[in-house]
């Protein structure tokens, strides 16, 4: 790569870059603002709008999104009669969660071993600064050859659609001949790799009534039905003896026809721990890329510390649920539901909300820009071919585009490869993808002008 001035002036500028992303990594910028001031997500907004005017960006705006949060948005213009790209990336990051599990604080930036850690350095303050180092690449070796848009969301982590309705509400803003989502990873890290499925969620919320309220489990347990024990059984009725997904009437059998995962490797990358086994059956890439997945992610119930003993009255729980690509999501929640219903004992009282949902995403790989972008990476990552491979995460945002502009070539890359571990403790960046990554951007806005 030393021998290619674009890829030259990206690792000359590579000190820049962790500088910025120190800077960014810093702001708490968690769009849940019952946990983080909203203005810290505001800092960050500000932030980036000031970079992409730094960089000749006109029309920079803050965009005010139905969810109260902001999407920053900037067009660069190029050469009368270019193409037009859209780069995209989300500066709003998952909670820290357990701050104290992290080896180093997750709001500073932080090199060890090699990566620089903190929370969004991969997902997705990272896939910021790789556009910025793309198109100052460019700038830097003959200038940028095609129209770029930026935008910039401020809550693709919580789900709550802000930048999907404005979007929907301003089509003419974000329309692109090819559009780049920078939040998705290389399969490992140094094998470049483009993500063409992503996995459609539903949100779900239920809730178990039993009892008028809690009652003493001496006096009244083993005839009194208890809802916590109720919901158990409806959770459990999710999953099948192997711990694959069974939601009545949702199909689970299909099968991934492309880059295979080997059991092995998915050990190490999901860290299991010894004499554990993997859920469900087939091939992981089945499971991961083609088939339902449930989690419990969360259960309102008394905590062994300070519990008492009692036959509990009400117990919640929020179920998520990832569907494939073929898969309507809202008719994925409707059998969800319908289950839970089915599902539940005693006659117990069931309500379900439904909290979230994102379309499941398939792209279409026979275009020009996938060539353009397989070219790119083959001289970013010397001797490597690009690979295709899906995704078990959602971005809802995917298929609002799809559907604004049907014409429009969408490719999904970023630096969240599994030693990032994103949405984790101690998530960290490699560096050298940060720099290969934003090589093989550059390259492909040339490739693509033509």
């Amino acid at each position: 790569m030393s021998s290619n001035p674009v890829a030259e002036t990206v690792a000359s500028l590579l000190p820049r870059a962790k500088a910025e992303l120190t800077e960014l990594v810093a702001f708490k910028s968690v769009a849940d603002f019952t946990q983080f001031p909203k203005s810290e997500s505001e800092a960050a907004a500000s932030w980036i709008a000031d970079a992409l005017r730094a960089e000749g960006f006109v029309d920079v705006a803050l965009l005010d999104t139905p969810d109260g949060t902001q999407s920053v948005y900037g067009h660069l213009p190029g050469p009368e009669g270019a193409k037009t790209v859209l780069l995209y990336a989300h500066y709003d990051v998952q909670p820290p969660l357990d701050e104290a599990g992290w080896t180093t604080p997750p709001f500073e930036l932080t090199e060890r071993d090699g990566r620089w850690y903190g929370r969004g350095a991969a997902d997705c303050k990272g896939g910021v600064i790789m556009h910025l180092l793309a198109l100052r690449a460019l700038k830097a070796n003959g200038g940028v050859p095609v129209n770029v848009k930026v935008i910039v969301e401020g809550s693709e982590e919580q789900g709550t659609g802000g930048l999907e309705r404005y979007a929907e509400a301003h089509p003419e803003l974000l329309e692109a001949d090819t559009i780049v989502i920078g939040d998705a990873g290389n399969f490992r890290v140094g094998l470049p790799t483009v993500t063409t499925t992503l996995r459609g969620m539903t949100l779900v919320r239920v809730r178990i009534d039993t009892l008028a309220g809690n009652l003493h489990s001496g006096q009244f347990g083993g005839a009194a039905p208890d809802a916590l024990a109720a919901l158990v059984r409806v959770l459990d009725s999710l999953r099948a003896e192997d711990g694959s997904t069974t939601v009545d009437g949702l199909d689970a059998t299909a099968v991934w026809e492309g880059l295979e995962y080997p059991e092995e490797q998915f050990r190490a990358d999901a860290k299991v721990l010894d004499e554990v086994g993997l859920i469900g059956g087939d091939a992981v890439a089945d499971r991961l890329w083609a088939r339902p997945a449930v989690t419990v992610l969360g259960i309102d119930c008394p905590p062994v510390v300070g519990a008492t003993p009692s036959v509990h009255a009400s117990a919640r729980a929020l179920i998520s649920l990832r569907v494939p690509p073929g898969v309507d999501a809202a008719e994925a929640t409707k059998l969800l539901q319908a289950h839970i219903q089915t599902h539940t004992p005693w006659g117990a009282r069931v309500t379900t909300e439904q909290i979230g949902q994102g379309q499941a995403f398939r792209a279409d790989v026979s275009t020009p820009a996938y060539q353009a972008m397989a070219d790119a990476m083959a001289v970013a990552y010397p001797g490597e071919t690009m690979q295709y491979a899906g995704e078990g995460g959602s971005i809802p945002l995917c298929n609002t585009l799809a559907g604004l502009y049907p014409q429009a070539e969408i490719l999904l890359i970023g630096l969240s490869e599994p030693e990032a571990q994103i949405h984790a403790l101690n998530e960290s960046v490699s560096p050298a993808e940060l720099e290969q990554l934003s090589v093989a951007e550059a390259l492909f806005l040339r490739n693509y002008a033509g």
